[in-house]
């Protein structure tokens, strides 16, 4: 059931859990992504990065396909089809595209520059019944060519984008993408604390950089406010080491080993697992 992101925020941040976003980069993905959320009735957002998009051959077919799969398959949980760190020209292409939800990621922007073109998509997007999430300070490493130290956020910047109605707030608090470093000092969490006591109690905060944070702090994390998670790297392994020992094992060879349908079956249930995974620590199973 494919919906804006806005309700199922909303009842997270109410009811003290968090709602992962996936990334998606092809079928098979999207598939075992939906299925498992519906297996665990759990409310789920579907990431794209604008990298992903360009990959399917356009937002317009990632939309598509979407939807189709979401009907096809039955999905009855909600589900929000969600561009991740979108500029703003890639914004308006997605909106364009019927997605659900965008985030448009104005955090390399000047304040007064990010706050013009946030406010604009916000009107753009509420008046559609999309959802919006917004970015203050930076996310650590690169995404699909945007590097960042990992800068945290300013509380008084944050309360500025979150005035401006936006949906969810994703505020850099010393998370990064990728994989983290075994130097990594942690999530700040006094900077959490400062950008809730700033932006209210009722805004959905976003995690971005899901993957490898322990789980205490990930639950820690929750219980201050942090609505939204987003696991992409975490996939990208668990579907490639499960493709690795499916070829190491030299079931590629056995009888029609080969055909991609058994060849990417190991990579499939391997996202399903890590998705469950992050569910169940995420709190969402049975939320939907």
């Amino acid at each position: 059931m494919l919906v804006s992101a806005t309700d199922m925020l909303k009842q997270a941040r109410k009811e003290g859990y968090a709602v992962g976003a996936f990334n998606i980069n092809n079928l098979e993905w999207t598939k075992a992504i939906l299925q498992t959320a519906q297996e665990l009735n759990s409310p789920v957002m579907l990431g794209v990065s604008e990298g992903a998009g360009k990959y399917m051959t356009g937002f317009k077919t990632v939309a598509a396909m979407v939807k189709a799969m979401d009907e096809s398959l039955g999905i009855k949980v909600p589900v929000a089809l969600h561009l991740d760190h979108g500029t703003y020209e890639g914004s308006y292409k997605c909106i364009d595209a019927g997605f659900t939800s965008i985030m448009f990621d104005g955090s390399h922007f000047d304040i007064e520059e990010n706050v013009a073109k946030t406010k604009e998509l916000v009107s753009v997007c509420h008046h559609l019944g999309m959802s919006i999430e917004a970015e203050v300070g930076g996310i650590g490493g690169e995404e699909d060519g945007v590097v960042s130290q990992g800068e945290c956020a300013d509380p008084d910047e944050c309360k500025r984008i979150a005035d401006l109605g936006i949906d969810m707030l994703a505020a850099g608090i010393g998370n990064i993408h990728g994989k983290y470093p075994a130097n990594w000092a942690g999530l700040r969490f006094d900077v959490l604390e400062k950008i809730t006591e700033k932006v209210g109690a009722d805004m959905p905060l976003v995690l971005h950089g899901g993957t490898g944070i322990p789980e205490d702090q990930i639950k820690k994390a929750i219980s201050m406010g942090v609505s939204k998670i987003n696991v992409n790297t975490e996939c990208q392994l668990y579907f490639q080491e499960a493709t690795r020992k499916y070829i190491e094992e030299g079931k590629d060879q056995q009888g029609k080993g080969y055909d991609p349908r058994k060849l990417l079956a190991p990579g499939f249930e391997g996202i399903k697992e890590i998705v469950k995974i992050k569910m169940e620590m995420f709190g969402s199973v049975g939320k939907a």
